[in-house]
């Protein structure tokens, strides 16, 4: 056992993977509370799952820990909390990703992509009352919730 803990754990273990916390990302955060990557570049609450979309979708191997908790977070609320695992690096210790050598480039990368989720465009009326109403309320009687 006393192997293991000679730093002997190799970057596609699970543990070695990186972690995101989505306040990285977070633009509506100050550095002090742990935003991570300049706020011009940063994404309005991000959340777990919108991080683990886009770094799936350029082929990382993405682990979603859903109840994790950023330890700055003071908001307990399901939206602010999860980690995304990333595997950054190949068990030789190359990027998984050329272009992604740093944790610092998945960051930025994962801020850059989320506002073009469609999640995020289809719900630009900031509510999420839309989808609820289903195929049904599009027929434009002026019942739209302002």
């Amino acid at each position: 056992a006393a192997a293991a803990a000679g730093g002997a754990a190799s970057p596609a273990d699970k543990e070695r993977f990186i972690c995101i916390y989505p306040a990285y990302l977070n633009n509506k955060k100050t550095i002090a509370e742990g935003r991570r990557i300049p706020i011009d570049k940063a994404v309005e609450n991000p959340t777990s799952t919108e991080i683990q979309d886009v770094c799936a979708a350029v082929g990382f191997n993405v682990l979603l820990e859903k109840n994790k908790m950023y330890p700055r977070e003071w908001n307990r609320d399901m939206q602010y909390r999860g980690r995304v695992r990333i595997q950054l690096k190949q068990d030789d210790g190359n990027p998984c990703l050329p272009q992604f050598p740093t944790r610092k480039s998945v960051m930025l990368y994962a801020a850059e992509t989320i506002p073009k989720l469609k999640t995020r465009t289809q719900k630009m009326g900031g509510s999420d009352q839309s989808l609820q109403q289903g195929e049904g309320g599009k027929k434009g009687k002026g019942k739209k919730k302002k």
